[in-house]
Formats: C-alpha cells, sequence, structure tokens
C-alpha cells in the first residue's frame, strides 16, 4: 500500500533527509586513506544523536551498525570494521536518519585519495543516472519509467544494473512500497501521484549485474569482484515534479566542488 504524505508530512521528511545529508557531508572530510570505517561509524552516530535523531540502521533486521560502509567491489550493505581505507578505494556510504517519526536514507560513493580513471567514470555516470531516473519520478508516470531510464543510460555506458536490490518508498517506515527497480519497462508498474516519497538509489557494476551475499548475512559484491558504485536520493512529488529532499551540498561544500547538478529539482532554494 503506497502511503500519500502532506506537505507536512513532506518538510517532516526533509528534516530528517537533511541530517543524513549533513552527516554525509561530516564524513566527506573524513574519507581518506588510513582511516576506518569504525571509525566513520563512530562520528556519524555522534552527529546524528547531537541532532536529535536516532541512526536508523542501528538494530534495523538485526545490522550491528550506524551505516552500511561498502567499498570497492562491495554493492551494498558492508559492515563497518577495522580495516583502513586504502589509497585508490572507492566507498558507498549508506546513511539512515529517525527524527519526528520519519526516516531520512540516502547514499554517496567517495573517492579515497586518487582513484583510478574507470573508477572515477563509473561513479560519474552512475551519480548521472540518478538524476536520470529522477526526471521520471512525476505525476502519471509509472515505476517502470525510472527504471528504465537507469538501466538504459548505464547499460549503454556497459554496465551492469543490479537487479535484485531495490530502491523504495520512504516513510514512517524506512521501506514502504512501492519498489523502485533501478530497471524495467517504460509505462509499467504502479502509478506516481502527488504526495508519494521515495528512495532512488541506482547500484551499478563496472562488469556483471550479477551479485553474490558474504556468509556474514548482509554484505552484497560483485559476482566478479569489480567495483560497484551506489548513490541515491530522498524524493517527494510536489506540484506534480521531483522535488528533492535530500542534498549532496554538504559533501560538495566539504570537498570544495561547485555543481548546480540539484538545480531543476528544487522548487524552494536550497540554504546552506
Amino acid at each position: 500500500m503506497i502511503r500519500i504524505k502532506t506537505p507536512e508530512q513532506i518538510e517532516l521528511m526533509r528534516e530528517s533527509a537533511l541530517i543524513v545529508s549533513k552527516t554525509l557531508g561530516i564524513l566527506a572530510k573524513e574519507v581518506k586513506p588510513g582511516v576506518t570505517t569504525l571509525q566513520l561509524d563512530k562520528i556519524a552516530e555522534t552527529f546524528i544523536r547531537d541532532h536529535g535523531a536516532t541512526p536508523a540502521f542501528l538494530g534495523m533486521y538485526g545490522f550491528p551498525n550506524s551505516l552500511c560502509m561498502s567499498p570497492n567491489a562491495q554493492v551494498v550493505h558492508g559492515i563497518p570494521n577495522n580495516i583502513p581505507l586504502q589509497e585508490g578505494d572507492i566507498i558507498s556510504i549508506d546513511c539512515g536518519a529517525l527524527k519526528n517519526g520519519f526516516y531520512g536514507d540516502h547514499a554517496y560513493t567517495f573517492e579515497v585519495g586518487e582513484v583510478d580513471a574507470a573508477s572515477k567514470k563509473l561513479l560519474k555516470i552512475t551519480k548521472e543516472s540518478l538524476y536520470v531516473g529522477i526526471r521520471q519520478f512525476k505525476a502519471g508516470n509509472r515505476v517502470g519509467d525510472v527504471g528504465f531510464a537507469i538501466q538504459q543510460y548505464c547499460e549503454n555506458h556497459g554496465y551492469g544494473v543490479v537487479r535484485e536490490l531495490v530502491g523504495h518508498g520512504l516513510g514512517q517506515k524506512m521501506h514502504e512500497d512501492p519498489e523502485m527497480p533501478n530497471y524495467g519497462k517504460r509505462g509499467k508498474g504502479k502509478l506516481f501521484q502527488e504526495g508519494m516519497v521515495v528512495a532512488i538509489e541506482p547500484m551499478i557494476n563496472l562488469g556483471t549485474h550479477r551479485i553474490k551475499q558474504l556468509k556474514d548475512g548482509w554484505t552484497i559484491l560483485t559476482a566478479d569482484g569489480k567495483p560497484s558504485a551506489h548513490f541515491e536520493h530522498d524524493v517527494a512529488i510536489v506540484n506534480g515534479k521531483p522535488e528533492l529532499l535530500s542534498t549532496f551540498a554538504y559533501i560538495y561544500e566539504a570537498l570544495g566542488i561547485s555543481s548546480n547538478e540539484e538545480d531543476e529539482f528544487r522548487q524552494v532554494p536550497l540554504v546552506i
């Protein structure tokens, strides 16, 4: 069942999403060779709690930490550990926060120091595909329109689109209807309407789309051991159009990056 959000609920969700955005911005300054993912996890948990929210992932379905930390060939759901990041790694950091009864949930794949050209391109195309998909999240379109757009964009660049893991509706539960695959057929699936809120999250592999799971019961890896990238935004339909609730602006501010990629998805300018 799809749960339509009121304008007031969407604003509460924006608050939760922006706590996640600010957390990722804090982490952007810390992602570097030598740091461990457990250290990053502790920074995130402290920041989220200090801002009146609860780490959403901690304990959810039994997950042991506040962040999903997935380097290199790990796609998603990696468990933080004491292994230091190395120069040339890439790492997906997926973060969630619960505040005022609503969830925020989004992700960014970071470069650790200098990375190779193939990884840089994978990150670039995956992030671009996120916005390609968001453009299709509007009243009157359907789930398949978003999935088709992301799939076509990534497969045209020769990448594998993960099938088994999908985006999702978001609200008072972390995972609500509808599921949001990153593949599909135009005009198929559930209808988008005013007040819907979803997390759109392309998970794109440098090689095969196939995946496998570690014995820890959580960590998802590419089947061929090649790198994977993951980017995620929380998006609402407001006045029939996609409106970003989350932002990468705090990350870009920390890294000294100038970008206007989010401008078309904001009906009210974001104040940093």
